[in-house]
């Protein structure tokens, strides 16, 4: 398809530079993994508030309360072995600790047992790969801690998450598939042992949404809102988590569309910004949000990116809300600009968004690397970083050139 002069102009502004300088400065040691109420996540937040100063924007935060954010705070050590041998594991890729862990900084050193199979008690408990830890639970009297099977990526790393269950009773210690199977082995034979710690407190948070607008609407005019998620999963001691994929790399596309549609929209066209902390304890930024604007009777088209790192084929889409409108406003982008779309799970802040009755969408383009030390700089590609912002672009001036007010949620009579 040709593209209109006015549009290809706006797209000729794209410049994959400015957004890889962005994820690299969000993915540094100094924002330290971007975890919510973290000192890196405020780092990452006041350099992205000089951001969208630079390009003219209003800006303010809102704060929100988030409980119980797991933290490892201190390295992981493990070590397992038998009269002949012992063996220490690597933590974040041998051994890292369930969230449903208690926190236990104290090591314990125990026979190795199987569960369901030995006596509990005294014992680390390796689960088969079969048996649920819920199943496991139901015989654990005075065992020293539980040993479940966790995947690893491609890098050999085990991802890391924030949300999750409550704690549990027992100290409970993940492990990779080569060392569960030579463990669980070594449990079900002669006499083995087992000592590890759980060093995994709970913390009670404040998480900051940046907000910023660079339009006004006029009254009954279209409004637009991007948002993606600032907030990374965070460093362990000893283990980064650079989250440049995740979400830096959404991030880097928001700033540079914003930047770009700022001066390149109709007039009367709202253009705002969120960009939400909290995602990865359960979206909870754009929860809070979101509740404001259905409140507020607000109706923005929502286009939330989470993901720009590597587009395989084609860029995932979820729709959500009374989308209709601007999931064909995005079908007719990504013609226009030539990118891929698929229907695809997109578990991020547009579904709080959806939720409200908002029209949403969430484009995701990649996760390499996802949660763990794995996800750098330099594993974003910039080809994908240009091809998500003209996506995101070109949706944004398509929905602002031919605006139509989205239809109300079902039962609203405004």
């Amino acid at each position: 398809m040709t593209l209109p002069n006015d549009l290809a102009i706006l797209l000729g502004e794209v410049s994959a530079d400015r957004m890889a300088a962005t994820v690299a400065t969000l993915a540094s040691d100094r924002m330290a993994g971007r975890r919510v109420g973290s000192a890196g996540g405020a780092a990452a937040r006041a350099w992205l508030i000089t951001q969208l100063d630079a390009i003219g924007a209003v800006v303010w935060t809102e704060n929100f309360q988030v409980r119980a954010v797991p933290q490892v705070y201190e390295a992981v050590t493990a070590t397992w072995g038998d009269a002949n041998r012992s063996t220490r594991l690597v933590f974040g890729r041998q051994v890292a600790i369930h969230p449903a862990s208690v926190d236990a900084a104290e090591t314990r050193r125990s026979r190795l047992g199987v569960a369901g199979t030995h006596d509990p008690a005294g014992r680390w408990l390796v689960v088969p790969a079969e048996m649920s830890l819920f199943d496991a639970y139901q015989d654990t009297r005075d065992a020293a801690g539980l040993l479940v099977r966790r995947a690893v990526d491609a890098d050999g790393w085990q991802f890391t998450t924030l949300a999750g269950p409550d704690p549990g009773p027992l100290p409970v210690l993940t492990l990779d598939p080569d060392t569960h199977r030579t463990v669980l082995a070594a449990a079900a034979g002669s006499p083995s042992w087992f000592a590890g710690a759980t060093p995994l407190r709970r913390d009670d948070v404040t998480g900051t949404n940046i907000h910023a607008q660079l339009r006004q609407a006029v009254p009954g005019g279209t409004e637009l809102l991007l948002t993606a998620h600032y907030d990374g999963v965070g460093d362990h001691p000893g283990l980064r988590h650079p989250g440049a994929s995740d979400n830096a790399s959404g991030v880097a596309v928001v700033l540079e569309a914003a930047r770009i549609l700022a001066r390149g929209l109709p007039d009367g066209v709202g253009l705002c910004v969120a960009l939400l902390d909290g995602e990865e304890v359960g979206a909870l930024g754009s929860a809070h949000h979101a509740a404001q604007l259905r409140d507020l009777g607000a109706a923005p088209l929502v286009v939330n990116v989470d993901g720009a790192g590597r587009l395989d084929g084609s860029a995932a889409v979820e729709a959500g809300g009374p989308a209709h409108r601007l999931l064909a406003l995005l079908d007719q982008a990504g013609r226009y600009t030539g990118v891929p779309l698929a229907a695809g799970p997109m578990a991020s802040d547009n579904r709080r968004y959806g939720g409200a009755g908002l029209a949403a969408v969430g484009i995701g383009a990649g996760m390499g690397g996802y949660h763990s030390p794995a996800d750098t700089p330099d594993r974003v590609d910039a080809a994908t970083l240009t091809a998500i912002a003209r996506l995101v672009v070109t949706t944004a001036h398509l929905a602002g050139a031919a605006p139509v007010r989205p239809s109300s949620p079902a039962g609203d009579k405004r």
